[in-house]
């Protein structure tokens, strides 16, 4: 009687260790992407939202690259001597393509347009980018699949800023080419990247540790305005969550953990609905109503951002 009772209970105790998540390595993967593309669709929602908001860009900065500083000290402390060995060219490419200058452009840009603007045009021209430096690099152009996918994405950007020729609008085509701008940093950054042989922690803190220094002279200095001592608590919390902890820290450690589950090609190519995903939040968090432009737009960027990420198939009996 006592071994009949026993049994039972030690069998799940054998399964815990074997199951203990409950998901299988795509699973996992997918959710680790979903939540990356929710952070990046919040990145762009609130870079609309600074406009309305009691901080100022500075003052984001900061909190963006500060945040990941204070979280990872440590880890990034064990790590200095793997950061002090990085190449100052590669460590330029990623200070410049997703530090100040790109945080400053793409807040300034998304200030003067919609959500939609910045969810599509910062990501989705980065292939498009990223392309003609390759070429520009002796490589050879694209072909097939990928130039078809880049020409969807022109052909986006241009149905999105169209209607904003004829009548001319100043502002929102001064908005456009700012966010522009931050795409062609962020395709620096990206080839940047690959260029060094750093984790996904040691690539945060590459990033963070020049912007947070800059960020913090320019502002001690007086050159660019804070308000983040008179800042609405809300604002500061939200701006602290979403730009901080979302997309300075979570956003860089889920989307390696993607990449490692399911592969580059296909997290680049589910990462491709975060254009769609901004316009849907956009309409209920921030009020935006989509017009024909990005109606039109946007699905053409997103096919265009999901063709250019996929890699052709090799033939039959080609070497892998």
């Amino acid at each position: 009687m006592a071994a009949t009772k026993t049994a039972p209970a030690q069998a799940p105790l054998r399964a815990r260790p074997a199951g203990r998540s409950g998901l299988s390595p795509q699973a996992q993967g997918l959710l680790a992407l979903a939540v990356t593309v929710l952070i990046w669709a919040a990145f762009a929602l609130s870079a609309r939202a600074l406009s309305a908001s009691s901080l100022r860009p500075a003052d984001a900065a900061l909190l963006r690259f500060g945040v990941p500083l204070v979280v990872l000290a440590p880890a990034l402390w064990r790590r200095r001597r793997a950061l002090a060995a990085v190449r100052p060219a590669a460590a330029l490419k990623i200070a410049c393509g997703a530090g100040v200058p790109f945080f400053l452009a793409a807040m300034y840009g998304g200030s003067l347009t919609s959500a939609a603007f910045v969810g599509s045009i910062v990501p989705g021209m980065v292939p498009l980018f990223v392309a003609a430096l390759v070429v520009a690099g002796g490589r050879g152009a694209p072909r097939g699949t990928q130039a078809a996918g880049l020409a969807l994405i022109a052909a986006g950007v241009v149905a999105l800023v169209w209607r904003y020729m004829f009548p001319l609008d100043a502002s929102v085509l001064a908005g456009a080419g700012i966010l522009l701008v931050a795409s062609g940093l962020w395709a620096l950054y990206t080839v940047g990247l690959k260029e060094i042989e750093l984790d996904p922690v040691g690539s945060i803190g590459l990033l963070c540790l020049p912007s947070f220094a800059v960020m913090a002279l320019l502002v001690l200095t007086g050159m660019l305005p804070s308000g983040l001592a008179s800042a609405a608590g809300s604002d500061i919390l939200l701006f602290l969550v979403v730009q901080g902890l979302g997309v300075g820290l979570c956003a860089g450690l889920l989307y390696a953990f993607a990449i490692r589950r399911l592969g580059a090609e296909r997290s680049s190519a589910y990462g491709s609905l975060s254009p769609v995903l901004v316009v849907l939040l956009a309409v209920p968090l921030l009020g935006e109503s989509p017009t024909a432009a990005v109606l039109v737009g946007v699905p053409l960027i997103t096919a265009g951002v999901f063709l250019a990420n996929r890699r052709p198939r090799p033939a039959v009996g080609a070497p892998s």
